[in-house]
């Protein structure tokens, strides 16, 4: 008697979330404070200086956080100061903190996903339960934003024990 895989014969469509774990060693902080004048306020024209001479190149081909250690009070276009600067050096950020960016590179992977594999329409897809990704239920709510489009049932789990979670009303 042949042993059959059911799973690999089935129509199930399994998606991993492991493949939409941003990559930490690529995250890096950059905190506002460091350009404070005495670390209580900022001054325009130094800061304007002390940005255009801050040393960029350490911050190519990673994802920044920007935050404030400090309890000064930030007026909003030091912000945008930065993230020009940051934008028209081609790199990633999010003013927050790591989750913050860690959330947004998620969303991003899964939108680059998305992009990358055409949905099989009225496919039925599991999203697997076991995964090391951080903030799983988020993930999981902005892949279900996708794949509810078009799929025709949606489950969570292992294929050997799964929770229905979706079906399309005929």
């Amino acid at each position: 008697m042949e042993i059959k895989n059911k799973v690999a014969e089935s129509s199930l469509i399994q998606i991993d979330l492991n493949q939409f774990k941003p990559n930490e060693s690529e995250i890096v902080s950059l905190d506002l404070s460091q350009f404070l004048y005495e670390g209580l306020i900022i001054r325009e024209k130094e800061f304007r200086q002390l940005v255009k001479d801050f040393d960029w190149n350490k911050f190519l081909n990673k994802q920044v956080y920007i935050f404030c250690s400090s309890e000064a009070i930030v007026p909003t276009w030091s912000y945008m100061l930065l993230a020009s600067v940051l934008i028209e050096n081609n790199i990633e950020f999010v003013v927050g903190n790591k989750d913050d960016l860690l959330k947004q590179l998620i969303k991003k992977n899964i939108e680059k996903w998305h992009k990358n594999n055409e949905l099989k329409k009225e496919g039925k897809y599991i999203i697997k339960g076991c995964s090391q990704i951080p903030f799983p239920s988020f993930a999981i709510t902005e892949l279900m934003k996708i794949l509810q489009i078009e799929a025709s049932g949606i489950l969570f789990g292992e294929p050997c024990s799964t929770v229905p979670v979706y079906k399309k009303k005929k």
